[in-house]
């Protein structure tokens, strides 16, 4: 079984990787199939164990954080990425993201395209695994629309294109763009039908990164909040907080954080932001930091570490351990959101001061809680927002809720030189990759 895994891997592995020669830089070079739901699970095992870190990376596109300028590698992979240089960067840029999360498309078409052929495995499992390969297609299909195609919310994006939509195995169909709308369609599409299939509420915490029922809701929640569908999104988050609502609370000593894989607040471990390549190197931006209130806030000197130049540098990233796609404190954020634009008042000040009760120091928190308590509906949207920021800070999470709100003008200082990205740039969408542009120019189109 091993040996006939590993021939499964190394095969359909090649034939996802193999070429320039199509939009995806994917040509087949062997074919075997998989027969078994053990063969189906451990290719699909090889999509999970990509590691996609845009989310991670885009965060030095923020005003949270920016690169160690004495790191010449870093400086020269992300200099540019920070500075908004889109058009003409150096030749040592790190490129984002494309052919890996259509890869991973293509590794849940195939278990989808094959749910009815799949053998030796109870019709639980298999819905399982295929419920799976549905929200993991969603979920690509979700980063790469928010990386390179419009807001969701931005006016008249709907109709703008963004980036292909990709149903099935056909390595030679010619790709086209779809818009924003049918890709949003698609993903809600894809969620729902994972619901009706997965049946896993949560894995052990070896297998916390894949997904369950649990993450089915989450991410509905997650859509729908970029969405603006507020109704929906705030009913999406109270399911998941229904069925998981444990925080980590940051008074108690020697506690994980809650962006660990093994964290009580763990909903699905998937992803690694950013990676230990670019971990060192990306620092607080300094005005971030004035943020958090100092003396009640205990997440300055939790999330974050001073190096030996005095640098703020995150404390929950670089290491194996920080895994995070979807946790509790995430979908309290949701919940508190969606609730205030609804006007649900009571409700969105109960679950943004859960979480506030879990990161302040008990003085701090009675503070806070009358100061919340008093604010309006338009002052809570804000306060909420800010709490966003200061909580998933270095999560993957500050470029996209910039992108679906307000767009903002950022102003960064770099050796001595303002770079300015203004309101609504144009950049806060990026470039598709040049070089799936160079193997398919219709890209452009």
């Amino acid at each position: 079984m091993t040996k006939k895994i590993y021939y499964i891997f190394t095969l359909i592995g090649s034939l996802l990787l193999s070429s320039c020669d199509s939009y995806l830089d994917i040509q087949p070079v062997g074919q075997v199939i998989p027969n078994t739901l053990a063969e189906y699970r451990a290719l699909f095992t090889t999509a999970y164990n990509t590691v996609l870190n845009d989310r991670g990376i885009c965060e030095i596109r923020t005003d949270i954080a920016t690169i160690l300028q004495s790191d010449a590698t870093s400086k020269n992979a992300l200099g540019d990425v920070e500075k908004w240089n889109d058009v003409n960067p150096n030749a040592s840029t790190r490129q984002f993201g494309w052919a890996a999360y259509y890869t991973n498309i293509y590794y849940a078409n195939a278990i989808i395209d094959k749910r009815d052929e799949i053998s030796e495995g109870s019709q639980e499992d298999i819905n399982q695994l295929v419920g799976e390969a549905y929200l993991m297609r969603a979920y690509m299909h979700f980063i790469l629309v928010n990386l390179y195609g419009q807001p969701y919310t931005a006016a008249g994006a709907l109709e703008t294109k963004a980036i292909p939509l990709k149903l099935n195995t056909d390595l030679e169909e010619i790709p086209s763009r779809n818009t924003v709308k049918e890709i949003y369609t698609s993903i809600l599409s894809d969620i729902e039908t994972a619901r009706k299939l997965i049946n896993k509420k949560e894995w052990e915490v070896q297998y916390s990164y894949r997904f369950s029922t649990l993450s089915v809701d989450a991410m509905e929640s997650r859509v729908y909040l970029y969405m603006g569908e507020w109704a929906k999104s705030y009913e999406a988050s109270e399911r998941v907080l229904a069925g998981k609502s444990t925080l980590v609370n940051l008074n108690d000593e020697g506690d994980k954080l809650p962006n660990e894989f093994t964290s009580i607040e763990m909903i699905t471990a998937y992803e690694v932001f950013p990676n230990s390549d670019y971990a060192g190197s990306l620092l607080l931006y300094p005005s971030f930091l004035q943020e958090y209130e100092e003396g009640k806030d205990l997440r300055p000197n939790k999330y974050y570490k001073v190096n030996q130049n005095g640098n703020y540098t995150s404390s929950k990233s670089g290491e194996s351990k920080f895994k995070c796609t979807f946790r509790t404190g995430e979908l309290y954020l949701n919940s508190a959101e969606a609730a205030a634009h609804l006007n649900k008042l009571p409700e969105a000040r109960t679950r943004l001061l859960k979480l506030i009760e879990n990161r302040y120091t008990s003085e701090g928190y009675e503070q806070k809680k009358n100061e919340i308590n008093a604010m309006s509906q338009e002052k809570l949207i804000t306060e909420i927002l800010k709490e966003r920021a200061r909580e998933l800070a270095f999560e993957g999470h500050r470029w996209f809720d910039l992108r679906r709100t307000t767009r903002p003008e950022i102003k960064k200082v770099i050796e001595d030189v303002t770079y300015t990205l203004v309101q609504d740039d144009s950049r806060y969408t990026l470039r598709i990759p040049q070089d799936a542009i160079d193997a398919n120019p219709g890209l452009l189109n």
